[in-house]
């Protein structure tokens, strides 16, 4: 096999590009979020109908990274992700075009599918770093990704309130051409680094994910948070747009800057998990983040103005939390097995997905049938049941997870 096509100089420029990659691409599964209110009115659909917006946009998502992101290894990964970024640009101009709901909902489909670009130029920046640099630029660029999902919201909530949600679709089209662009003249080709079929790098997958409980257990326990995380943002729009608030969409994307205040923070968590473990700092993470869901519950309590205090405060703890436990899990997976870290990292972030899927349609659920505090009641105990499963005893495995790094 011959050795992979490297760049002569991983140039500040192309750093950048990567990080506003990463950004542009996993910002696409957000945006629909904090227009959920606006847009159920202009096409007249139920909340509970709303709720499979966010539910199909991270299905497609998870879907993506299990059955395309084994094609890195196989195919040019700049192909790949050029092919990508034309998908995502499409989706993104046919969901602000729907005049249905059902349209729309193929649309989000499409829209996490194609945006597993995101996890094609993370493994990108690692391969065209240099050995004594990697760390640094595989986090300058997950840093991106985390301002992208933060932000997102931000940036939509104010153009739909602005401009309207379909302009919205339309704008971040836009940056996906331009973005496309842009890496076709600065990304390097990359050379496949094996030749299995495509039906043996999908089964080692299973094997992997049978062979290793410390990786069961990661990606079950962050599924969990991300149920919760879920939850919360997919049922934020449409609670605000009700009494007793009547708040626009602008005001649902401002509470990402509160979520931004905790998630940046988070990093710090990877230097405790080197001197304490990575299991301490998942568990801590857990806990906080089952907290500071568990507060809301006494929304119901207090005047308007208060509470949409507590909702920012609860949103900086459990995006802490949350991002906390996950910079935990994946030092756990990756320690596992370092030749299978791109395969171990798909099953890590598919459990991810599949939660943040599921919080969508059971926070939507809990919303029409309970209120807000039946989404309270399912976040919390989402993250509840992640803390436990972290906390159990005799999680040491018997394939060499007695190491800290395998918990």
């Amino acid at each position: 096999m011959s050795s992979p096509t490297s760049h002569p100089s991983l140039s500040r420029g192309l750093v950048f590009l990567l990080a506003v990659g990463a950004g542009l691409g996993v910002a696409s599964l957000y945006y629909s979020q904090p227009m959920l209110g606006v847009l159920g009115a202009d096409i007249h659909a139920s909340a509970e109908t709303l709720g499979w917006i966010p539910t199909l946009t991270q299905l497609g998502y998870a879907f993506g990274i299990l059955m395309l992101a084994p094609l890195g290894d196989r195919y040019d990964r700049k192909r790949i992700i050029l092919i990508k970024a034309a998908v995502l640009s499409l989706a993104l101009l046919l969901a602000g075009a729907s005049p249905t709901i059902g349209l729309l909902l193929a649309a989000s489909f499409a829209i996490g599918l194609s945006a597993t670009l995101a996890q094609d130029i993370v493994p990108a920046a690692a391969h065209l770093a240099p050995a004594e640099q990697r760390g640094k630029i595989v986090g300058t660029v997950m840093t991106g990704l985390l301002l992208g999902i933060l932000l997102s919201r931000v940036v939509s909530g104010f153009v739909a309130e602005q401009f309207g949600w379909r302009m919205m679709f339309a704008a971040a089209a836009a940056s996906i051409v331009a973005l496309g662009a842009a890496l076709w003249r600065g990304l390097p080709r990359f050379e496949p680094s094996t030749r299995l079929a495509y039906r043996a790098l999908l089964g080692s997958l299973l094997t992997l994910w049978r062979q290793h409980p410390g990786l069961r257990r990661a990606a079950t326990a962050q599924g969990l948070l991300s149920l919760g995380f879920s939850a919360f943002w997919s049922t934020l729009a449409v609670m605000l747009h009700d009494a007793p608030f009547h708040l626009g969409a602008g005001a649902a994307g401002a509470f990402g800057l509160a979520g931004a205040a905790g998630a940046l923070a988070a990093p710090l968590a990877g230097r405790v998990a080197d001197s304490r473990g990575p299991l301490a700092v998942a568990s801590l993470g857990a806990g906080l983040t089952m907290v500071s869901f568990a507060t809301m519950i006494f929304l119901p309590l207090l005047p308007p103005h208060a509470a949409l205090w507590l909702i920012g405060g609860s949103a900086i703890g459990f995006d802490l939390g949350i991002q906390t436990s996950l910079i935990a899990h994946q030092s756990i997976v990756y320690g596992i097995d370092p030749a299978a870290r791109s395969r171990l990292n798909a099953i890590l972030m598919t459990g991810v997905f599949i939660g943040m899927a599921a919080g969508g349609a059971l926070g939507s659920l809990a919303l029409a049938r309970w209120g807000w505090t039946g989404v309270t009641i399912t976040a919390a105990g989402a993250a509840a049941a992640a803390l436990v499963l972290r906390v159990w005893p005799g999680q040491r495995s018997r394939n060499g997870d007695a190491s800290r790094y395998a918990a």
